[in-house]
Parts: structure tokens; sequence; C-alpha cells
């Protein structure tokens, strides 16, 4: 067993413990493959799912390697796994050489590692990619998988995520994600890294506090939120992909705040573990599109948040429920951010902030998707 993925002994008292070393095995794997093929971003490796996003060879290879370390090392536990990406478009017939290419990186990643003494098949990767057809649900245990969490961002080089957590009677328990691209140090008010070191491997267990270690091989350090009261001092990070945040209502919420600090726009989960190591106060995000919220893009991030010290609610106020099946119950928006923050936010200038965002969209009725955006944020408030 390589030195980077063997894990520390389980935590006293922590009845997730082999679980929780399993999961981080498996997202430090799969960081392996995913930061040699970003690092060669072939033409090949890059088709388009029926919603435009970019899929890349590492997307499945991530999800192949997860579920396969999740079962090699988790043997005699049920596997039931919600994830983000199915075998279909892979086995049509102009997908077999990108197959073989799956199937090669993965066997390569296995065989560097030196964990385990297996081959994958062509056949055997489709089904380990189908692993992930999991409804969850509110009942049993189940994982919950990004295999790339901002695709986008990876596609050109800047951060992205794999995020897993374990849902067990539908609360999430643990995570562990891995962020390739992200320092230890915060990151410039462009999004780029700072400090010579980069790769964190974020973690938690409920009850169990957060920690942050290195990719490359590092004993794991506990983090907590920032401790900043005062908006003014405050700083904010939200998409960097327009689509995914309203930017006119995010920077008027960040006005009526008094926050001084430009955004830090990046992809991916990646946000929530600079939010857990205090690299920002505030993560938020308010798509312009009524869109239901997949809980593969939230779960881990959310319990590394709170187990720092965090808060994670929706933007009605509600803590996010992750025992609906596949996607979460409200499309309101979430926020991330502190203890002393998220009551200033949730109602800055007085008026919730489901209200503040749903005004300036009422008067933009030509926009379908914000309109029923703005609608459901108002609607959200009268909600139980």
């Amino acid at each position: 067993m390589s030195e980077l993925l063997s894990p520390p002994p389980a935590a006293a008292g922590n009845q997730y413990g082999a679980e929780h070393a399993a999961a981080k095995k498996a997202v430090a794997l799969a960081a392996r493959l995913c930061k040699k093929v970003q690092q060669d971003l072939l033409k090949l490796d890059v088709q388009t799912k029926a919603d435009r996003t970019p899929v890349t060879v590492a997307d499945y290879g991530s999800q192949v390697l997860v579920s396969v370390v999740l079962k090699m090392e988790l043997p005699s536990n049920p596997f039931s796994m919600v994830a983000e990406e199915d075998s279909e478009d892979l086995r049509k017939d102009g997908a077999q050489e990108m197959l073989g290419h799956i199937t090669k990186l993965v066997n390569e990643t296995i065989i560097n590692d030196g964990s385990y003494s297996i081959t994958l098949s062509k056949e055997d990767v489709l089904v380990a990619i189908d692993c992930g057809k999991s409804e969850g649900g509110p009942s049993g245990r189940h994982w919950i998988l990004d295999p790339i969490d901002g695709t986008k961002g990876f596609i050109r080089g800047d951060q992205y995520a794999i995020g897993l957590a374990l849902l067990d009677e539908g609360k999430v328990v643990l995570g562990a994600m891995a962020c390739p691209n992200l320092p230890f140090k915060s990151i410039d008010h462009n999004g780029v890294s700072s400090g010579d070191q980069v790769g964190a491997l974020f973690s938690a267990t409920i009850g169990c506090g957060s920690t942050v270690e290195s990719l490359e091989g590092s004993q794991p350090q506990k983090i907590n939120v920032c401790s900043i009261s005062n908006p003014v001092d405050a700083s904010f990070f939200e998409s960097y992909e327009r689509k995914h945040c309203m930017r006119d209502c995010t920077s008027s919420i960040a006005e009526k705040l008094g926050i001084q600090a430009p955004p830090v726009r990046i992809d991916s989960q990646a946000k929530y573990g600079a939010v857990a190591q205090g690299d920002g106060a505030i993560y938020w995000r308010f798509p312009h599109k009524r869109s239901k919220e997949a809980v593969w893009d939230h779960a881990a991030g959310s319990i590394i948040v709170t187990e720092a010290g965090g808060l994670v609610k929706d933007a009605s106020g509600n803590d996010l429920d992750f025992s609906k099946g596949r996607y979460l119950d409200r499309d309101a928006g979430i926020i991330a951010t502190n203890k002393y923050l998220m009551p200033l936010v949730m109602s800055s200038d007085g008026r919730p902030v489901g209200v503040l965002i749903a005004q300036p969209l009422l008067r933009q009725k030509k926009i379908t998707g914000a309109s029923k955006t703005a609608a459901k944020l108002s609607a959200a408030w009268k909600s139980p």
C-alpha cells in the first residue's frame, strides 16, 4: 500500500473509522488519475452529455476507481452509491476507443498504486460506473459521489474536486474531498493558487471535526472556519460559471452587508474546502434558473464545512436535506459561512436573503427562468 494512501488509525470513538479511511483512499486514488488526464487533455477525452456539460475520461475513470476502492476496502458492507455518471454513452458503438482509454488509465492507476492485484476489463469498467445508479433515500447507507465536480474548471486547468460522502439513515455522516489544484494557503481574488504546495485532501466525520492534508502525503491538520463577525472584514466565494450564480444579486447582498473584498470565483466544491479552512468567510450559490440541486454537488463539501464549525443552509434558512433521493428538495440557493455571519447574510438590511434576491428578478419577467427562480425564492420563505 502506498504511503500516500495509507489510512491513519481510526479515531477513538469514531464509528465510521473504516468508512472514513476508505473514502479518503478512494478520492485520493481518483485524484491521481484526474491529475494525469488534466495534464494531457486530448480531444478524444471530451464528449458532450445531453445537457451539454462536458464529460471527460477522468469523470468516468474517477467513478470507476472510487467504486473499486470502496468495494475492496469494505467488502462486507452492502454497497449503494448515488453518483453522477452512468455507462449509457460508453456502451454506444462510437465510444469503444474512449472506453478503451478509460480502462487503460484505470488499470495503470491501480498498478502504480500497488494496493490491489487486479486488472479490470472493459465490461468491469462499465459495471463499476453503473454502481452509481442508486436512488439513495432516507433508509440505509448510500455513498454519494461526484467523480469530478467542476468539469469545466477541470478542462480549463482550474479548480475541480472529487467529492465523496456517506449517507446513513438520511443523514450525511462523513465526507472526503480531493482538490488537486487547491493550495493549503489562501487563493487570491482571481482564483489563482498561491504558495508552492498544491493539492488538498479534506475529510470529516460527524462529531469528529474536519481535517486537511496534502495529496502528496502529510499528517491531517485540524481546520476551522474563520471567526470573522463583521462583514466588512469578510470575503466571499461564488461560482466561476455565470449560470451558477446571479452575480448582480450577490453583489447587491455583499454591498448591503458592507463586504468590501471582491468575489473569489472558482469552480466546484473546492469552495466548501476553502471556507472550511478559513480562506474566505462566505460561499453562496444562487443559480439563475430554477433547477434541482444534485446531492453529489454538496454532500461532501457541506459536512466538511459544518464539522469545521460552519453552517450550511438553503436560502430559506433550512439545513440541506440529502434524504430525498438524487436531488435536494429545494432549489432556492445555498449559503455556507460561520455562525456569526449566517444571521447577517440571511437577513441583510432586515429582509430575508430570499426576498432580496427575488425582487430584482421579479422586475425582469421577460427572463422566464429568472422570474420562476424569483417566485420560488419568495415562496420558500413562506414554506415550513
